[in-house]
């Protein structure tokens, strides 16, 4: 006897806990707030990129420093932000289906990190759809993302970033101690 489509049943895992939603939401809204808040308040107080605009917390090591990354990571792949916002798009439905459609968000460290991610991917995704620029910028850099955290020690400087930069590096961290220290119960029975 063959079984048709409508016989077959998908195995979906249980439902997500509405306070999980709550815990992920919360999360990328309150980073991507906190992201948006600094990058404004840090260019309207220290300006536009220019040179000798470092403020220091630290003396030589930690400070502030206003800079625009036209690309991704490190600066890589410069003049595309719009190929950037279409991938960190992607990213956003990606993690939604991974954690409310396969049910991922039923563990509390998938659900922290990917709301710090989502955060992340929001805070600067606003920058790359070019939302944040202000009278007189020049279109080359319309749609740049804002960094402004400075780190140096002696001759060599860390490339400028963010909050947001923060958050993406902080939960995809978290992702790999996940895939490390998690233990994925056994779905098979134990022999008798």
């Amino acid at each position: 006897m063959q079984a048709s489509l409508k016989d077959v049943k998908l195995d979906r895992p249980a439902a997500v806990s509405w306070d999980r939603y709550l815990t992920y939401g919360s999360i990328a809204v309150t980073g991507c707030a906190l992201d948006l808040a600094t990058k404004e308040w840090v260019f309207r107080w220290r300006g536009m990129p220019r040179a000798d605009n470092e403020w220091w917390i630290w003396e030589g090591y930690v400070g502030i420093e206003t800079a625009l990354n036209t690309g991704a990571l490190f600066g890589l792949g410069a003049g595309n932000a719009h190929w950037f916002a279409v991938l960190s798009v992607l990213a956003f439905l990606g993690i939604l289906a991974w954690l409310f459609w396969a049910g991922a968000a039923r563990d509390p460290w998938l659900t922290i990190a990917l709301g710090g991610v989502t955060g992340g991917i929001f805070g600067n995704l606003y920058d790359r759809l070019g939302l944040w620029h202000y009278e007189g910028v020049d279109a080359s850099v319309r749609n740049a993302v804002r960094d402004w955290i400075l780190l140096r020690y002696g001759d060599f400087t860390w490339p400028n970033f963010n909050i947001a930069d923060c958050l993406l590096v902080v939960g995809a961290g978290m992702l790999v101690l996940h895939a490390f220290w998690h233990h994925q119960p056994d779905s098979k029975p134990a022999d008798a």
